[in-house]
């Protein structure tokens, strides 16, 4: 298997680091959507967190990998109606999948297995890319190049957290629930407002300006190139070390305190910026509280919300022909413009 780089040596892009690291803790935040120029790591940090996350506990032979304590697939109900006993378990990688720009429906969402199907006569279904990302992260480079149809199959999709398909005399459910990593560059095109509303939060990733952090960023890719595991040995330790956190923060998740000051902050910095619906209310407050549980924290205070505002609710902001600021300017402005809160006030 190849080596990948290790996920602590990526240079700066603290937002995109931090973004994948909330939804890692949280899952219910949504999606990452990374935009920016070419060359700034954002593949490298989406494959890096492959290697990063901890394992999970999937049903052995499961090809969806069910949670045993939540075993839904076809498979597991039919294991379970045959009274077989509680299903064995076993730690898996979570799955980080890589779909194709020019992937077709079938590879992504899965067909008849053409070869039973010719051999043995059997109509039998073979699992696509979203029953091998279900419990896990599904990647798409490029993504405001994606296909129409494709488009709508994933808003259907990541809305029901299931995949539906009926053809060639087939009908078959499975659980498909993945956080949906994007990336692209906006000067090639944008994305359909459909799918940019289902991303929890977007980051921009920008050229390091610095020339000590252009610098760095190229020593260490050079490093990681002539001796890609010695590499990824030195970086063990701060790897493990943000991997304990991750679980850490998803053991204090839900006991993480969200004051009802905090709710109407959110609800207010929505309103001054007109984000449309309760989306982006609900994934600010939720990335807040990965936030302060990544931080160590026992409830969810004004900083945490400040610090995730940008990335959770630029993305959603309308166009104002009046207003030629960029989406993190107007952000920014707004919270400003909000009254702080005290955590005394939601006793």
């Amino acid at each position: 298997m190849a080596q990948t780089f290790p996920f602590s040596a990526i240079v700066g892009q603290d937002e995109m680091k931090l973004a994948i690291l909330l939804t890692a803790i949280d899952p219910s935040i949504g999606g990452v959507l990374v935009f920016g120029d070419r060359g700034t790591g954002k593949s490298t940090a989406v494959r890096a967190l492959a290697a990063l996350l901890p394992p999970m506990r999937a049903v052995v032979g499961c090809r969806y990998g069910c949670d045993p304590q939540s075993a839904t697939c076809p498979d597991c109900t039919a294991r379970a109606a045959a009274k077989r006993g509680a299903p064995a378990s076993h730690l898996v990688g979570v799955p980080v999948v890589d779909m194709p720009l020019g992937a077709t429906e079938d590879r992504v969402v899965g067909a008849l297995d053409l070869e039973r199907a010719l051999s043995q006569g059997v109509k039998a279904f073979e699992p696509g890319l979203l029953a091998r990302a279900n419990r896990g992260y599904l990647y798409i480079d490029e993504v405001n190049l994606l296909e129409d149809h494709l488009v709508d199959l994933l808003i259907d999709v990541a809305a029901s957290g299931e995949n539906v398909v009926e053809r060639e005399g087939l009908s078959v459910r499975h659980p498909a629930r993945f956080v949906l990593i994007g990336s692209g560059n906006p000067e090639e095109g944008e994305l359909r407002p459909q799918l940019l509303d289902r991303f929890g939060l977007s980051v921009e990733v920008k050229t390091p300006a610095a020339l000590a952090q252009r610098v760095e960023v190229v020593k260490r890719r050079d490093a990681f190139e002539r001796s890609p595991a010695d590499f990824a040995a030195q970086w063990k330790k701060e790897d493990d070390r943000v991997r304990r956190s991750i679980v850490a923060a998803r053991k204090r998740l839900g006991a993480v305190d969200i004051p009802d000051a905090a709710r109407e902050f959110a609800a207010r910095l929505c309103m001054a910026l007109g984000t449309d619906g309760l989306r982006g209310d609900l994934t600010l407050v939720r990335a807040a509280r990965a936030y302060a549980a990544l931080q160590g924290d026992a409830a969810v205070l004004e900083p945490h919300l400040r610090h995730v505002a940008p990335p959770a609710l630029r993305h959603r902001l309308r166009r104002n022909p009046l207003d030629d600021a960029g989406s993190s300017t107007r952000v920014e402005r707004a919270l400003q413009e909000i009254a702080p809160f005290a955590v005394a006030s939601s006793a």
